[in-house]
């Protein structure tokens, strides 16, 4: 089968030359079912591959208010549901009370994270003023997926095959006034899904947890000294890990509206070690080198210590981009920023002494990576590998990948090729895995020489090996960043029939 089954009018000027809506970054307008065998294959689906990958990406449907950056585009979904040595690929934009606003009047209704001064509308996010575009982050709990922008959004709902909005989670969204940040994180053994969110008011930071019948167990404030630009946090199986970052906004500026994002490097880095149902009291602060931090491979208890991996950036700055100058030169301070090679980002790990109170830390690599990420059935755990994204230099674009192993200390790489560039991988055990690294890693690749898309099937243990399949996709896909692999006996339930 192939079919489009919709196809949005973009209403992006013809004439717009911003690079990241051009290029590997162009939009989508079309939303495709297709399966196989109307899929090209290049080799051979493996049949114990059981279960869906989905990527999350901002895809721009209308013409910017204001300076458009990549983090505001719709969402829109591409996933690839795997069984029994098939495959079917689907896209959808995620339908959000925004979307079909700004779809209803035919152009943008809210400005994006580069201009919310302009904004006329009540909008999202931690800053009130954003359309709610739930471009960013992308996982599966209770047997629908969530996806959600970063600086917190509604928690909209979708059925993980069909990829059909279901709206904000009726069970517990009105409960959370401001919504969810990206990147909460799911443990597979108890199925409870931990999250946070950053709002400008005080206490600056909420802590929940979603059991995994999808009930609201736990929801408490996180005293802050002041509004913080956070993005990820970590579990183990007995603590989440909350992070209190010296990069945020100039405090007295705030108060008069205005936001420069800074980094103080005066001011500690601090993270905050909470029992995974403890309140604000319960907190153990642990303090580090300065530093931001965009995403963690993983967390783990380690004796009487919580080790927690990740890329840390020990220099962040964000582009002047508003404050004058000509578009070009607005472009290339955008492009800057996100170039980690601009902006270094390194696989790090920190050790949280609970009976001492003290903090060790040391770098685990000098190459630039970033988006690490290990296997589900491992977070929270002991593990031993971490797949990380390379970045083509100079571009916010990923060229190939790299695979840690943190028990030998040892690593590998594979490079897509010339104008091949993938998406955030995912780790998919193979059915029956005897070991953490015993299946398959996927990601999305735009191929910009050969004008097509694909999903890349590797060899998780082998990644340097020549591809176990490439399945190719019917149109060439916008570049996107978050994933996520949701098992096949997750996709109804929070039920795991596995154990490790």
């Amino acid at each position: 089968m192939l079919e489009i089954v919709n196809q949005i009018k973009l209403t992006i000027a013809g004439d717009n030359d911003h690079p990241f809506l051009n290029g590997p970054f162009t939009p989508n307008d079309k939303e495709y079912t297709a399966s196989t065998p109307d899929l090209k294959v290049i080799g051979e689906i493996p049949r114990d591959l059981n279960g869906i990958y989905v990527r999350n990406t901002h895809n721009q449907v209308h013409e910017s208010i204001g300076m458009y950056h990549p983090y505001d585009g719709d969402g829109m979904l591409h996933a690839m549901h795997f069984e029994d040595g098939k495959a079917t690929y689907r896209n959808r934009f995620v339908r959000t009370t925004g979307f079909l606003a700004e779809q209803g009047a035919g152009k943008s209704l809210w400005p994006g994270i580069l201009a919310p001064q302009l904004y006329e509308r009540r909008g999202w996010g931690s800053m009130g003023a954003m359309k709610d575009n739930a471009g960013t982050d992308v996982i599966c709990h209770a047997g629908k997926l969530i996806a959600s922008m970063s600086q917190g959004s509604e928690p909209w709902r979708l059925d993980p095959v069909t990829l059909e909005t279901l709206g904000a989670d009726p069970s517990w969204a009105r409960k959370v006034v401001h919504g969810l940040a990206s990147h909460y994180k799911v443990d597979w053994e108890t199925g409870e899904m931990m999250f946070f969110n950053y709002p400008e008011v005080a206490p600056f930071m909420n802590y929940g947890v979603i059991d995994r019948d999808n009930q609201l167990v736990h929801y408490v404030p996180i005293e802050l000294p002041g509004p913080r630009w956070p993005h990820d946090l970590g579990i183990t199986k007995n603590y989440t890990v909350l992070h209190d970052l010296p990069f945020f906004f100039d405090h007295e500026l705030l108060k008069k509206g205005q936001r420069k994002l800074a980094f103080h490097r005066d001011i500690p880095a601090r993270f905050g070690v909470i029992p995974r149902r403890g309140d604000n009291a319960q907190v153990r602060w642990f303090e580090a080198k300065p530093c931001f931090i965009l995403h963690l491979t993983n967390c783990y208890e380690d004796g009487d210590e919580v080790v927690m991996d990740g890329c840390i950036q020990n220099n962040p700055h964000k582009p002047r981009v508003g404050e004058g100058g000509s578009k070009q030169e607005q472009y290339e301070r955008i492009r800057a920023h996100l170039d980690k090679h601009n902006n270094p980002t390194l696989m790090y790990r920190w050790r949280f002494n609970l009976r001492t109170g003290q903090t060790t830390e040391h770098q685990i690599d000098d190459e630039i990576t970033e988006f690490p990420v290990c296997s589900n059935d491992y977070v929270g755990r002991p593990y031993r590998f971490s797949y990380n994204v390379l970045y083509q230099p100079g571009e916010w674009l990923f060229r190939g990948l790299k695979r840690y192993d943190l028990v030998r200390d040892t690593t590998e790489r594979m490079e897509f090729g010339e104008g091949r560039y993938g998406s955030e991988p995912q780790i998919a055990r193979r059915l029956n895995a005897k070991s953490e690294d015993d299946g398959y890693l996927l990601t999305y690749i735009t191929d910009m020489k050969a004008n097509q898309s694909e999903c890349l099937i590797l060899d998780a243990a082998n990644i340097a090996a020549e591809p176990i399949a490439r399945i190719i996709l019917p149109h060439r896909i916008s570049a996107g960043t978050h994933a996520c692999w949701v098992e096949g006996d997750r996709i109804t339930t929070e039920s795991r029939s596995t154990t490790i």
